[in-house]
């Protein structure tokens, strides 16, 4: 795959998870023509709102009072996307919005609120911006609103744009996720980036100090969350390398992205479910960061179905790591303590965290 192809179907990822995306790229380079491809592509509309040219009280609402109470009514645009159920919100020329703009904007981007009206959650959001150093009158992005998106490079090279332009632009395809990818995915890739930052604590918040890198992608809870949604959907679809670590990457940074991505290689972590599914001959690696990263994402798994069996597996794997790693074991005992189904009867395995479960206030009779 070329780097632009590699690109549309990580945002079509994006799209299809739900989760904000910002294109990057300079005046007249299809980001547009992209994003209306995807809408159509989809069968959704693709509603476009020019940033630059918007009030704040275009995103806020405008005021108004009934009955001596405040409300904020959103403009015409929100109430076509909240009646259509699902569609593209597309914010061009973001980056030459005003300070005030961009704050009004924090809602609109990753909640979905407009004035009073919350959006439904089959609503996309995609932004386009061009570098400041190519925009009219463009500022950097704030880091607050820079931080709700994933961002994605776009670069055209003139070989790919000559192909087009002679045999047309291919329509991109947008992933079909499994109904389940959440359940079925996402406690895995929640373990990884719990282990990672375990390891690597002064990565879990790292917003820059220059305003220009500031305005980019940089590690947060936030974005690492969505890094671990993005990976999960990913996963969800036999997605390529490439394509995991450009998601990876939009949503955290190049440089604590490839960190993260060279730590997951190297850990080569077993799937929580199958450990869940033979608790008796599971083994605790030696290794510190891995053997937290393995207890997260068991932790995480059972919290995600707590049924009575797998609580008790859940114990189970626990009970290895008690002697051994109780520090990281203490950790996974809170997530199960808190998660255990009615009338499950906690297992023999549970007596080893007593202590440890009455000073968290977390032991039930």
């Amino acid at each position: 795959m070329t780097d632009q192809q590699v690109t549309i179907e990580a945002l079509a990822i994006t799209v299809a998870a739900k989760i904000p995306a910002l294109l990057w790229g300079p005046p007249g380079s299809g980001k547009t023509a992209t994003v209306t491809a995807i809408g159509k592509a989809m069968g959704v509309s693709v509603e476009t709102v020019i940033a630059s040219i918007r009030e704040p009280s275009d995103f806020s609402g405008l005021p108004f009072i009934v009955d001596n109470q405040v409300h904020f009514a959103p403009p015409k645009w929100a109430h076509r996307l909240f009646e259509s159920k699902k569609g593209i919100l597309f914010l061009d020329e973001i980056s030459t919005a005003a300070p005030a703009v961009q704050a009004a904007l924090l809602r609109v981007v990753f909640e979905r609120v407009v004035g009073d009206l919350v959006l439904p959650e089959q609503i996309s959001v995609i932004a386009a911006a061009n570098p400041p150093n190519q925009a009219a009158d463009g500022w950097d992005l704030s880091g607050p609103l820079a931080n709700r998106f994933c961002h994605f490079n776009w670069n055209v090279t003139a070989q790919s744009f000559a192909e087009g332009l002679v045999a047309g632009w291919k329509e991109p395809s947008i992933p079909n996720l499994p109904s389940n990818w959440q359940n079925e995915h996402l406690t895995f890739t929640k373990g990884l980036v719990s282990g990672f930052i375990n390891a690597r604590p002064n990565l879990a918040s790292l917003p820059p100090s220059d305003p220009a890198r500031a305005g980019k992608a940089w590690p947060s809870p936030r974005t690492w969350d969505m890094a671990s949604r993005l990976l999960a959907a990913a996963n969800s679809i036999d997605s390529s390398d490439e394509v995991k670590d450009v998601l990876v990457q939009s949503a955290v940074g190049q440089g604590p992205g490839l960190e993260f991505l060279s730590w997951v290689a190297e850990m080569d972590l077993p799937n929580p479910e199958e450990i869940l599914n033979d608790p008796t001959n599971f083994l605790l690696p030696s290794r510190p960061d891995r053997a937290y990263a393995i207890l997260a994402s068991v932790a995480a798994a059972v919290a995600s179905d707590p049924t009575p069996l797998r609580w008790k597996a859940g114990w189970q794997v626990l009970a290895k790591a008690g002697d051994s790693a109780p520090d990281i074991a203490a950790m996974a005992a809170r997530i199960l303590a808190r998660c255990r189904p009615p009338g499950a009867i906690p297992p023999s395995e549970v007596k080893a965290f007593i202590p440890l479960l009455k000073q968290a206030g977390l032991l039930a009779p």
